[in-house]
């Protein structure tokens, strides 16, 4: 089951939305390009064997591979097809700075090669997402291969963990702020300071003295905060969900007018 993320609230504060685990780790796997590829040894009797792995992701979110058949993971993965794919965040700005609470995913299935009409698809997927592939995608030894996902176990940072169904997962799509979401980040972060402040003051009802804007997505966006000597963390709501990364910039300014408006 899904649940959504973030610590318990207690029953008299009201909840600010925030995307599903299934939510998360769609996005979280879209945005990664290499996870830690786990298969099981044909050498060692079954002992767990991790593998550096590229990948690409279809429609419904399974792991796209191209591997050759000299690799010793594609020689278990012949020999046993049962494997896990761990993804994590790319370069965090978590509010602890500790690689722990960072977000990562750990996709369980079995492998098998492609062939026939899955080839093509397959193809396409992985040189977009991995353009120098196509110096060697047509060597002979190499194959496209793909995890069909029977579990998921997502992970948002400290005291946020839940297994998500296959459905749940295949179902969500990635947040449409993904891509941009760094660079909102940084912009935010660099130029408007001041505007954080104001956020956090209006909206969380938290008087920082400094904050710095650590996640931002669809439904919200989440502030690292210090007053004084205190550190803290607030998650604030957008006033609707955005659709598109270019709508965040408006919602953002309507809501610092708010926030300023309501002080003047």
């Amino acid at each position: 089951m899904s649940h959504h993320a973030g610590p318990p609230r207690s029953s008299d504060t009201p909840s600010v939305p925030e995307p599903t685990y299934a939510e998360r780790a769609r996005t979280l796997a879209y945005l990664g390009r290499t996870g830690a590829l786990a298969t099981i040894s044909r050498r060692h009797g079954g002992h767990p064997f991790g593998s550096v792995m590229t990948y690409a992701l279809d429609e419904s979110g399974r792991p796209i591979l191209l591997i050759s058949a000299m690799a010793m993971h594609t020689q278990n993965l012949q020999a046993d097809p049962r494997t896990s794919l761990l993804i994590t965040q790319v370069n965090p700005t978590g509010e602890s700075g500790h690689p722990l609470a960072a977000s990562r995913l750990t996709l369980m299935g079995e492998a098998r090669r492609l062939d026939g009409h899955d080839v093509a698809p397959a193809r396409q997927a992985y040189l977009a997402r991995h353009a120098r592939a196509a110096y060697w995608v047509d060597f002979d030894d190499f194959s496209f291969w793909r995890i069909d996902v029977t579990d998921i176990y997502f992970v948002g940072g400290f005291a946020a963990m839940d297994w998500v169904t296959p459905e749940a997962y295949r179902a969500a799509q990635p947040d449409p702020l993904a891509d941009a979401a760094t660079g909102i980040m940084d912009h935010m972060n660099r130029d408007h300071a001041d505007a954080l402040v104001a956020y956090a003051r209006h909206f969380a009802g938290e008087p920082a003295d400094a904050a710095t804007m650590v996640a931002v997505d669809r439904l919200g966006f989440r502030l690292r905060l210090r007053q004084g000597e205190r550190l803290h963390a607030v998650r604030i709501a957008f006033p609707r969900p955005l659709a598109t990364a270019a709508e965040s910039r408006t919602v953002l300014i309507e809501m610092l007018q708010q926030a300023r408006g309501a002080t003047a």
